[in-house]
Parts: structure tokens; sequence; C-alpha cells
């Protein structure tokens, strides 16, 4: 199905849903019982963050940080009510413009989590592949190279990226990071080096991932980096023991579920509502209010 039709369809749920009662209803939940809208991002543009983070407000959500998140999580302080988490995946470019501005004029906190082999190339392996699987240039699709075992992935890509047109850089620069420094209301953390599916990497690989992505987020941006948000939501009990081991005090997966008191008893799998990029209007309050979420409906090709 292509992208187009795709989101008219699934636009069309999103209405009937509305129409049905069950936005005001999530609404009410979230503004009144232990629930915080912990809502992740990528790439989005400046008309699509702002229009959500104004609905929120405008609805009467209050937004917190990472900080206080742990804060809940380590210190016991109160969980609230009608709150709102906002992070972001792998350091888009486009998120200095399109969300850190926006961040600073609504005086709402966000969490970028970075890919930093991105940062430092510029571009993003599954994107890469995207861009060669489009130009027939005969490699698998981003969602085949995500079943490949760690070292057939680099492989691939170290080949792929020396024949595709990549086009305009992709990623944030190192001295975006840094001049981001100077928000009050950005901080970073970690989303591993080169963006792998975890568990297909060995021990040495996954361990070797994590600890050079925190290194150069610390580096970069000043910042403690304590947090970390897993590539495609994909981890088990051999990352979160990584985790630990490296000093880290929240993670994020991407298991579609508002985040509630008992999910803080796993501080490093906690669930987060991801935002669709060039969706519609409805479908993305849809999923960010937690009332629709599906990984497999309306796939694009």
């Amino acid at each position: 199905m292509n992208k187009k039709l795709r989101n008219i369809y699934a636009q069309k749920i999103a209405k009937a849903f509305i129409n049905l009662g069950f936005l005001k209803l999530a609404k009410n939940r979230a503004l009144n019982k232990d629930h915080i809208l912990s809502i992740y991002f990528h790439n989005p543009t400046k008309d699509e963050f702002e229009e959500m983070i104004v609905w929120l407000k405008d609805n009467g959500f209050k937004f917190i940080s990472v900080d206080i998140l742990k804060d809940i999580i380590y210190k016991k302080a109160p969980f609230p009510k009608g709150a709102v988490l906002i992070t972001v995946d792998d350091g888009w470019a486009s998120n200095v413009e399109n969300m850190a501005k926006v961040a600073k004029q609504y005086q709402v906190p966000i969490t970028i989590f970075l890919a930093t082999e991105a940062i430092e190339e510029g571009y993003y392996w599954f994107s890469a592949t995207k861009k060669a699987y489009k130009q027939k240039l005969g490699y698998p699709n981003s969602e085949e190279m995500k079943k490949l075992s760690n070292s057939e992935r680099t492989k691939l890509y170290q080949k792929l990226k020396q024949q595709t047109s990549l086009g305009e850089r992709e990623a944030m620069t190192i001295e975006d990071i840094k001049s981001l420094k100077e928000n009050d209301f950005v901080s970073f953390g970690a989303h591993t080096h080169s963006h792998p599916i975890l568990p297909n990497c060995t021990n040495e690989e996954a361990a070797k991932e994590v600890q050079i992505s925190k290194e150069k987020v610390t580096t970069w941006s000043g910042m403690e980096v304590d947090t970390f948000a897993y590539p495609n939501g994909d981890f088990g009990e051999r990352e979160r023991n990584i985790l630990k081991e490296n000093g880290f005090k929240v993670a994020f997966s991407t298991k579609a579920t508002t985040l509630k008191k008992e999910d803080l008893k796993n501080p490093l799998a906690l669930p987060r509502l991801g935002f669709l990029e060039g969706a519609s209007r409805e479908e993305n309050l849809c999923r960010i209010m937690g009332i629709w979420y599906s990984r497999s409906t309306f796939k694009t090709n």
C-alpha cells in the first residue's frame, strides 16, 4: 500500500475513534489518573510538532523533563496527573529548527537521543538503505536489513553507501549539539553509536555500542548522560544489564502505552507513544493519547 493511500485509510479510522468519543475519554483519563503521556518523535516538521504541543497545552496538559521523571522514580517525587514527556530519537538535523526552537518558545523540555555515528558521518544506515533500495541497487530493504546479524548489516552498509546517492546531510552536527547547550529546554541521551538492532549484536558489539554512544554524547553536550532509547525499540535482559553496568538510570522502548506507576518498577524498559511523521492530525492525536497504534496496520511500500 502506498503512503498516501495508507494515510487516507488511517485518517478515516482515527476520525471514527474521535467521533465515538475515545479521544475525550483518553484525555480525561490522562488528566485525572496516574498516566504520563510519554511521546516520542523522530523528524517532524515544525508545523507537526508545534500543532501537537499547542493541542496538549490547550487541553490542560503539563510538560515534564526526563530529570523530573528520574526524581519520580528514584526520589519518590509525586506521580503527576496530566503530565507529558517528550523525547526525540536519532538526532536529525531538522530537530534544531523544527523542535529545539519550538521547545524553547513554548517552554517545553525535550530530550534528544543521539545515534553518534550518524552525527559524525551525516547519514543513518536505515535511511541510506531505503535510498539504495529505491535506486534498485540490489540491496535488501531496511526491514530485511534489521533481521541480519550486526556484522552482516555493517558490511552491507559500508558497501551500499559507496554506491548510493545519499543526498543532503541528515543528522545534526557536533556543532549543533554544542550550540543547543544554550537552550535550557533541550537535553541529550544516548541511542547507541551505529543504531544497530541490539539483540542482533554480539555481547562485545552491544556493550561497545552503548559505551561509545555515552562517551561521545557526554563529550559533545557537556551533560551527564544516564538516559537511553533502544534503537527500533528492541532489547532484552542482556541489553538492560549493559545499561546498568554503564550507569544508565532510565531507558525507553517503543511499547505503545501510556506510562503508568507500575511501569516505574522497570525504569530501563519504559513505554512510549509514537508520533508518525506525515500522518494526519487525527491519527496522531489518537497515537499520542494511546487510543490506537499499530506497527503492522497499513504498511507502506
